[in-house]
């Protein structure tokens, strides 16, 4: 599958499309991230590019692997965060407002940490928040509508967001969805 070294890049597009779809046959759609560098956004630190990243054929193997992994370990560690960071079944609106921001605030922490704020981090920031709301029993394009108004393009390619506009965000997002402000106007 590995296309012969110094071939043309579209050699290399598809063949990360095409280990894509073999890992996606082999372990189910979560595979899909594989791929999702920190040069373009994503999490995974040991991919970078097919023209940096494909080469021989076995440590191509290895570093898909590799990578395979660590998106795995992301998506893992992202689990976890949405179990503990969830509002409490039957919380009343201002603890689900209180448990929103903060989840906004930790989680869009834990993107800016695993992407390094690279190009395009906003990206698996926004998929993360939507994610989370889903989670949480939101329905998907309530939840994407609900990031998408709260964050309003105010995150930047290679720029860590201050942690000013980070609570911004957290409580544009809490209020939005309970209609209540955060715990400190108590």
């Amino acid at each position: 599958m590995v296309p012969p070294i110094g071939a043309e890049r579209m050699a290399g597009f598809r063949f990360i499309d095409e280990v894509t779809v073999l890992l996606v046959s082999r372990y189910g759609r979560w595979a899909c991230g594989w791929d999702y560098s920190n040069h373009h956004g994503g999490p995974v630190e040991t991919w970078c590019c097919d023209s940096h990243s494909v080469g021989e054929a076995e440590e191509t193997a290895q570093r898909v692997v590799t990578c395979l992994l660590e998106w795995r370990d992301w998506l893992e560690d992202m689990a976890e965060r949405f179990e503990q960071l969830a509002p409490l079944p039957g919380a009343d609106a201002e603890d689900r407002s209180w448990h929103l921001e903060r989840a906004v605030t930790r989680l869009v922490t834990a993107v800016v940490d695993s992407t390094h704020a690279e190009s395009s981090w906003y990206g698996i920031c926004e998929t993360t928040l939507t994610w989370f709301l889903t989670s949480t029993g939101l329905g998907p394009e309530e939840a994407r509508k609900a990031v998408e108004a709260a964050i309003g393009g105010r995150f930047k390619s290679y720029m860590t967001p201050a942690p000013t506009l980070v609570d911004t965000v957290g409580e544009n997002l809490a209020i939005r969805l309970t209609g209540r402000g955060f715990y400190r106007e108590r």
